[in-house]
């Protein structure tokens, strides 16, 4: 039986990430990088895809994890009639080479342990050719990759794996390190796990040292921004939406997208989550990465792109894996990076302004490709897209999409005025009351009291929720009022907010998924807006509780079935929990601006 999404955790070296069930097997790895070809794909198939195990071979009698402090250091404990051991999980920060690092330490007694290495490059079909190096290192080659394998324990082969069974007692160590190198190369040299921990320990703590978050939510905080880091693609800045593909948005369903990319969507809520938190380092640098990106012809700009910028994000199918728990198709690239999404023009606006009003330094270009991108938005801000959801059927006037464009030009107008740069100022200014004239106008259902999902529609849409906190109308307007009560109404299933609305009305359909957390946390956002502060605390408390017991969230949690769903773990819903507990903060003591107040 396959290991449940919240029964994973994380180790990354912040150039990839692995997946380590509580079994004690890395079940997904993708090497060298994020969006490269996975050599651990057991969680979308089975340990014949890939997968790297190490648990005692008696029976297991209690498990318990951790991480280590504030590290992304894992320490799971297997307690058996003959004694305890603990393993110890980590990826180093990135040297010459990529390494795991497993130490299997002996606590109490003596504990038999088994070792099941399945590595199957390209997700999961190509098995490797295996050979004795140097030293005893096993390496293992299959194309353009290879991984050396190094430990004291004697290993073996047995139908395509390497085995290794050996015995730990109390007070010893049996290390095992796995290092990726490409296969053309040398094998990579060997590092001293040791040392490595140690060295690994110290880049976390000095890290974590910088949060300036204090008070209640210190820890809860620290842990999501810790996720956020390891999700973050050191060389360039770039942060992935999550480090999996086609885990399913329901349990069973066809709803698997890969996100292992970077989504322009979320640029201003990932940089608010930084900035509030102290790290103004890596919000530049997700900056920089944004500025890379977006450079070229503004009507060529992308909804997403790649950890390095790149703009073919080609979709395919990778038929020969099961799928998490049968889902099917199991997806490599994502072919919504072609859709036109009207509301990643605000985001990007927004997201320089916001770092304007931070005074982080940014490049003299910047606002060149601003003004670039608001000329043209200028010409198809009116045109029908696919929305934030990325629906996959006919465009249409999403009201999302409109009011992020308004949001476009009213950030280019703010940043104009605040610190000085040219711009047409009057046809600015001309573009968005038009645009809000219309959203009003077309996007409000007055016999529903609240804003849909799109002009013509009876539907609602989460990301209603967000228009008081990018300043499209007042939190005490009768018209958000409306559309809040509607939205807690029609849209909450077992105490959680759905992003699509389950109705379906006039022959329209929507997706079936579970609840789209970081939508809970926006409903909790918008009540600390109105003043309703205990409202905003009950929705919080209710999505942290759901993180696992290492801190971790995926994308959606299924509320009938009680599991989390969709890609693990996710950004977005990380960044939303930083934000939403930095908002409650703030308005409980009256002392700091709220993080969605990005109007201001």
């Amino acid at each position: 039986m396959s290991q449940r999404i919240e029964d994973y955790a994380l180790i990354g070296d912040c150039e990839t990430a692995a997946l380590v069930g509580r079994n004690g097997s890395i079940d997904w790895l993708c090497w060298p990088a994020f969006d490269s070809d996975a050599c651990f794909a057991a969680i979308l198939g089975g340990s014949k895809n890939g997968c790297w195990r190490i648990a005692p071979t008696g029976d297991i009698t209690g498990t318990s994890r951790r991480y280590l402090g504030n590290t992304l250091i894992l320490e799971t404990r297997f307690e058996t009639k003959s004694g305890t051991v603990a393993l110890v999980d980590f990826m180093p920060p990135r040297g010459k080479a990529s390494d795991i690092v497993r130490l299997v330490r002996g606590v109490s007694g003596k504990v038999k342990m088994r070792m099941q290495l399945v590595i199957r490059f390209g997700f999961g079909a190509d098995i490797p050719w295996v050979r004795r190096g140097e030293h005893g290192a096993l390496l293992a080659i299959a194309g353009q990759d290879m991984t050396v394998l190094r430990t004291p324990a004697k290993t073996r082969g047995e139908d395509f794996t390497t085995v290794a069974e050996f015995e730990v007692a109390a007070g010893e160590t049996v290390p095992f390190v796995l290092t990726y190198g490409p296969s053309h190369l040398d094998p990579p040299e060997p590092i001293d796990p040791e040392i490595a921990l140690r060295e690994t320990e110290k880049f976390w703590d000095d890290w974590c040292s910088r949060c300036t978050r204090d008070g209640a939510y210190r820890d809860l905080i620290l842990r999501s921004l810790i996720t956020l880091k390891a999700l973050t693609f050191a060389p360039t800045g770039g942060i992935v939406a999550a480090p999996t593909t086609s885990l399913p948005e329901k349990l069973g369903g066809a709803r698997n997208w890969d996100y292992r990319f970077c989504w322009l969507r979320d640029a201003t809520f990932t940089l608010l989550a930084l900035m509030n938190s102290g790290y103004t380092e890596e919000a530049l640098a997700w900056h920089n990465w944004l500025l890379r990106a977006v450079a070229g012809a503004p009507a060529n700009m992308q909804i997403m792109y790649g950890i390095w910028g790149q703009r073919r994000l080609l979709e395919w199918e990778a038929g020969w894996l099961d799928g998490y728990e049968g889902a099917q198709p199991v997806r490599v690239g994502n072919a919504a990076h072609a859709q036109l999404q009207l509301d990643v023009y605000g985001e990007l606006i927004d997201a320089f302004h916001q770092s304007r009003m931070a005074k982080l330094k940014l490049d003299h270009e910047s606002w060149a490709l601003e003004c670039a991108v608001l000329n043209h938005l200028a010409e198809v801000w009116d045109h029908p897209d696919h929305g934030i959801w990325e629906r996959r059927g006919q465009p249409r006037h999403y009201v999302f999409s409109k009011v992020m464009t308004w949001v476009a030009f009213d950030r280019g107008i703010k940043s104009a005025e605040t610190f000085g740069f040219k711009a047409p100022l009057l046809h600015w200014r001309t573009l968005r009351d038009a645009i809000h004239r219309e959203v009003c106008n077309k996007g409000f259902d007055a016999a529903e009291n609240a804003f849909v999902e799109s002009y013509g529609s009876k539907l609602l849409d989460a990301s209603l929720l967000l228009l008081p906190a990018v300043g499209f109308l007042p939190p005490s307007d009768p018209r958000i009022r409306g559309t809040i009560a509607a939205i807690e109404k029609h849209l909450i299933r077992n105490g959680f907010v759905l992003r699509h609305d389950p109705r379906e009305v006039s022959g329209e359909t929507q997706p079936v998924e579970g609840a789209f957390l970081a939508c809970s946390l926006w409903l909790a956002d918008a009540h600390v807006l109105s003043g309703d502060l205990e409202k905003a605390q009950v929705l919080f408390d209710r999505v942290a509780g759901l993180a696992n017991d290492v801190g971790l969230l995926a994308e959606e949690y299924d509320s009938v079935a009680r599991r989390q769903t969709g890609n693990f773990p996710q950004a977005l819903t990380h960044i939303a929990l930083v934000n939403t507990a930095h908002n409650l903060s703030a308005a409980r003591h009256g002392s700091e601006k709220p993080a969605m107040q990005r109007s201001k």
